[in-house]
């Protein structure tokens, strides 16, 4: 594996989706949140702060896993369908290496929108003297960040050997019930149903638990899991893009064009 071919696979993708104009989503983020700050005093008496900071986190999380899942899924599908894949693969070019270069492209892209979104999240948290703890949403933003990398993954190996369609709505199924998969594990324990709670174990342990990454609840209060905790979930996260990665790359190397 060739990292020079790998970094310029990544910033061919970047400048790609760049062009697409997908950083337009930002001033959609603005705008949500200028009009946030407008209304929410008039609408809720003393928790409009509250509510603001859960807004921009939430709307950062929700703009960035519309990005990862439509663009991650096409990534290599657009390349299939342009019949670009045909000029690409007979060049020095591994399969694993276009793969892993589309991953670190996308993943740059939802970096830079997500620093400047937290960016003018920030500004206007300050301008609007709403109290934060400045750390605790950072690294919440970080997580996030991990989190989008590890959709981007399941994006990208459901888009080797599906449909654009089919991909994005298998990325937001395992995006939903990523969130949801302990709680469903809960609730069929108290079904007390076997096949129930066989069905949500067997989830619960292939479905990423996305919700190890989110840590937006609670940094709104300026309250992080310790540190220990913090590095197995994030050790948790990267396991998961490995190996999500290595199965694309392996589904990939084995089709025919």
């Amino acid at each position: 594996m060739n990292l020079v071919r790998i970094w310029v696979i990544a910033t061919n993708g970047f400048r790609e989706v760049i062009r697409d104009r997908i950083l337009y989503v930002i001033g959609f983020f603005g705008v949500v949140l200028a009009l946030s700050l407008r209304l929410l005093p008039e609408i809720s008496v003393g928790a409009d702060g509250k509510i603001f900071l859960d807004v921009g986190l939430g709307m950062t999380a929700f703009l960035g896993a519309i990005v990862a899942i439509f663009v991650g899924t096409g990534l290599i599908n657009k390349e299939i369908e342009k019949r670009t894949v045909l000029v690409l693969i007979p060049k020095p070019i591994s399969r694993s290496e276009l793969i892993l270069g589309k991953h670190l492209g996308l993943c740059a892209v939802l970096a830079v929108m997500i620093a400047i979104m937290t960016l003018l999240y920030f500004g206007l948290l300050s301008w609007s003297k709403i109290t934060f703890s400045p750390l605790s949403l950072l690294i919440s933003q970080l997580y996030l960040l991990l989190e989008l990398a590890l959709l981007t993954a399941v994006s990208i190996t459901f888009g080797t050997f599906t449909s654009s369609i089919l991909a994005t709505l298998l990325s937001f199924g395992i995006y939903f019930i990523g969130h949801l998969s302990s709680d469903l594990l809960k609730l069929a324990m108290i079904s007390k149903n076997p096949s129930i709670t066989a069905l949500t174990e067997s989830i619960y342990l292939i479905v990423p638990n996305l919700e190890r990454l989110n840590l937006r609840n609670t940094a709104v209060y300026g309250i992080l899991p310790n540190s220990l905790e913090l590095a197995m979930n994030a050790l948790y996260g990267i396991v998961y893009i490995i190996l999500l990665l290595a199965i694309s790359s392996f589904i990939f190397s084995r089709r025919q064009f």
